[in-house]
């Protein structure tokens, strides 16, 4: 098999990335775009030893479960890279990657609930972080391709709310207007480097948010003045970024005009929103995945919660009203002033937040005696650490919820947890992310009579 050769392929299953799956020669071959059923002519572009990937130059025979994109480009960039499959087909994806990560680890057992469907297919982002790079001599903003930096020019997001797009488009004309120049990521040069609009469903309000190399630019009055009279928009945040690096956001935060946060809502709790607070994407389905933990933790009144990856509140304080006591652990400082003023905008007195690393606040109240009965875990995608989950097992929990944005580091902690003396029977998926390969989840783990001793 050589680059740049065109063979026929029967694409056989999909990959966690949503890539169709297919063999030659004893060859795995990755084609981009393609489903299962479907025959394809494609392009040969990469060759490893034992697998390579290839993109679609001709349907052969086509699948029933395909869907004509207009925005092909997001299916390219990885943007929106299932986007070409029907919806129902996407939930099934999603699933199946549960499914057989649990078959992987011998789990097959374990019952894997059915997709809970988005209400919005598309349009459903509360944010956008997009790149803003030249192209041609010309600053533009859009989406990398997928495994690459090469900057795609794009003004309609597909998956992010409409009116975020409206902005973003605004926003990059009056950057060119003014001639700002965009970053240059090779040479460490240039001012804006990603443009970030987040907006609240529930109020319409939209904070804009350039990230720059600098803490100042020539031209920022000009734009300020400009970028203040788009509708919608309360507020514009400067985020300083200087080092040449892949994370987006630098630590610190000006404010240029307006506010420095907007208001949304879960369910009926209001959260205040910082430039850089965690708050879930999917502002309409945010909620039912929280029901849905608070309904499978069969929570009681007079139970004591940890939540310990509290961030802004948005898990405690949708679970206070049903238990006795919350107490949320967070190491970001600013996300647990947000949290502090979150329970009190929402007349919320049984919630309390501390700041520290829950792996070492945890063990210090389990030795003092203090009471913890249900512990909520909603980590970043890499999961939970071993020392995590020693810290969460010694407070003795009667059972701990984890919410996960990936299955595979979950299958990982379920057998540390399970090691543990703490067993599980069900996986709920829940799509937080249309037209993505990502899939968020809900386990309830619960304690066996030996773990306390395990534990201690």
């Amino acid at each position: 098999m050589e680059k740049n050769q065109i063979i026929d392929l029967e694409i056989t299953d999909l990959s966690y990335e949503a890539m169709g799956v297919a063999h030659y020669n004893g060859m795995t071959v990755f084609v981009t775009n393609a489903l299962p059923g479907e025959v394809v002519s494609a392009k040969i572009l990469k060759v490893k030893k034992n697998f390579a990937f290839a993109k679609i130059e001709k349907i052969k025979k086509e699948s029933p479960d395909r869907v004509k994109v207009k925005l092909n480009q997001g299916v390219q960039s990885g943007l929106a890279s299932l986007a070409h499959i029907k919806y129902d087909k996407q939930l099934d994806f999603k699933r199946n990657q549960v499914v057989n990560l649990l078959k992987k680890a011998h789990l097959e057992n374990i019952e894997v609930g059915e997709t809970l469907a988005s209400p919005e297919e598309v349009g459903y982002r509360n944010k956008a972080q997009v790149p803003v790079r030249e192209v041609n001599g010309q600053l533009e903003i859009g989406f990398f391709r997928r495994h690459s930096h090469d900057l795609m020019p794009l003004t309609h997001f597909f998956t992010t709310d409409p009116e975020i797009d409206c902005v973003l488009v605004a926003v990059r004309d009056i950057l060119r207007k003014y001639k700002v120049p965009a970053y240059d990521e090779i040479n460490n040069n240039g001012e804006v480097r990603y443009l970030e609009v987040r907006r609240s469903k529930s109020t319409g309000e939209m904070m804009v948010i350039l990230v720059c190399l600098h803490k100042d630019f020539m031209q920022l009055p000009n734009v300020a003045a400009e970028v203040s009279q788009i509708p919608g928009v309360s507020g514009l945040i400067l985020n300083h970024n200087p080092k040449k690096t892949n994370v987006i956001l630098g630590p610190k935060d000006y404010l240029v005009f307006g506010n420095d946060q907007i208001t949304d809502q879960i369910g009926d709790l209001k959260f205040r929103i910082s430039p850089q607070s965690f708050f879930q994407i999917n502002s309409l389905q945010t909620p039912r995945l929280y029901n849905l933990a608070i309904k499978q933790a069969d929570l009681k009144p007079d139970d004591v919660v940890i939540d310990a990856y509290s961030g802004i509140g948005t898990i405690g304080l949708s679970v206070a009203k049903h238990v006795k006591a919350v107490r949320g652990i967070e190491v970001v400082r600013d996300a647990i002033k947000d949290a502090k003023d979150n329970a009190k905008l929402n007349d919320i007195t049984n919630a309390k937040y501390y700041l520290g690393k829950a792996e070492e606040i945890m063990p210090r109240w389990a030795k003092s005696g203090l009471k913890t009965d249900v512990v909520f875990v909603d980590p970043p995608r890499k999961g939970l650490t071993p020392e995590f989950i020693n810290a969460a097992v010694k407070t003795g929990p009667k059972k701990i919820v984890y919410i996960s944005c990936n299955p595979a580091t979950l299958v990982r902690d379920l057998q540390l947890f399970q090691e543990k003396s703490y067993e599980f029977n069900r996986i709920d998926p829940v799509d937080m992310f249309p037209q993505t390969p990502h899939v968020e989840s809900v386990t309830v783990l619960k304690r066996t009579k030996n773990s306390r001793q395990t534990a201690l």
